[in-house]
């Protein structure tokens, strides 16, 4: 686990955000894509929390599992997209975060990108339906919402275009490919689940190898480094902290109604790309600079102009973040800051 104090310190607030909390008490949770963002922080928390909880975390590497999770209460499962979970346990609950989530693969890989998605997930149903789970939370993402002519906080049942002819489109089309899936499980064979439809979500167990602007910001600055923007970052964003995002997360694990999906969004970490670079900017004394964008990172650009969240749906479950956008990206900072 990351042993910077603000994180770890975090993992104890976010503890109070989660209604019914105790009903996981001595269950037995698998998370996919632990080595992630978000799927490392879901595990840091649900060990850190205890209470009886097994954790068991999914990557494809047991060495980058016991780089990552060395000393912590948790066992490793071997998952790959194409074969599936290498377990005989059958787990309460599976938190599915794996997913390529890099802007850099959907330009060079869109044909991988939609196959692991939708491979990844069918084997993951697969999994549960054989071994008696009794609800899997299935991670989507914004993008499923797709482009709109005007601004609007985008609620649940809220879609936009999507160019099924763009390469791009390979990562939202395969979420919303994945969505459907899900549902077509639940009407044919009764299948449990919940959907939660992540912000763009930044923090400190972002990997230095995730292309997203955000965690390249984060990096930079740590690193003693300029902010360096390719566009003037007028796009409007539900930017959310990821401990934030975890304990959203549990709350519709727990609470959310089955087959139902769930925005994850902070009304005080919404703002622009520009907003959020000129906010880490404040808090690391680097500046941010401009540069033209290549024809390669253009091609990875996220094609919404606003990808703004409405969270009623998940407030209405007695969710409410703890972080607001300077608190946010101060902890992420300052933890990032004793790695270098």
């Amino acid at each position: 686990m990351i042993s910077e104090v603000p994180y770890i310190s975090d993992l104890k607030t976010i503890e109070n955000s989660i209604p019914d909390l105790s009903s996981l008490d001595g269950s037995k949770i698998l998370v996919t894509g632990a080595n992630g963002l978000i799927g490392s922080a879901v595990v840091d928390f649900l060990v850190s929390y205890g209470h009886g909880i097994k954790v068991f975390a999914a990557t494809r590497s047991e060495e980058k599992f016991n780089a990552r999770f060395k000393g912590s209460d948790c066992t490793f499962v071997k998952f790959d997209f194409a074969s599936g979970v290498s377990s005989d346990e059958d787990f309460d609950y599976i938190i599915h975060t794996a997913s390529p989530a890099n802007p850099r693969l959907y330009a060079t890989e869109p044909v991988e990108t939609m196959l692991v998605n939708i491979d990844g997930l069918n084997n993951m149903i697969a999994f549960s339906r054989s071994h008696n789970v009794k609800r899997i939370l299935y991670v989507s993402s914004s993008e499923v919402y797709g482009r709109t002519e005007t601004y609007k906080e985008f609620e649940e049942n809220d879609y936009g275009f999507v160019d099924i002819g763009s390469p791009r489109s390979c990562y939202p089309s395969a979420k919303r490919a994945c969505e459907t899936l899900l549902s077509s499980y639940r009407t044919e064979y009764g299948l449990d689940f919940v959907t939660v439809r992540p912000g763009h979500i930044f923090g400190p167990t972002a990997s230095k190898a995730d292309t997203r602007a955000s965690t390249a910001f984060f990096y930079d600055v740590a690193e003693g480094k300029n902010i360096v923007m390719k566009s003037a970052g007028s796009q409007r964003r539900s930017y959310c902290y990821v401990l934030d995002c975890v304990s959203a997360m549990i709350t519709v694990l727990i609470n959310g109604e089955a087959g139902e999906a769930y925005n994850i969004s902070n009304v005080d970490s919404c703002c622009t790309i520009r907003e959020l670079a000129e906010a880490i900017s404040s808090c690391s004394g680097m500046e941010v600079v401009f540069e033209n964008p290549s024809d390669k990172e253009k091609a990875g650009y996220n094609q919404m102009e606003n990808s703004v969240l409405n969270a009623k749906k998940l407030e209405g479950l007695g969710w409410k973040g703890c972080f607001d956008l300077k608190a946010g990206v101060k902890h992420t900072f300052d933890s990032l800051q004793k790695i270098f």
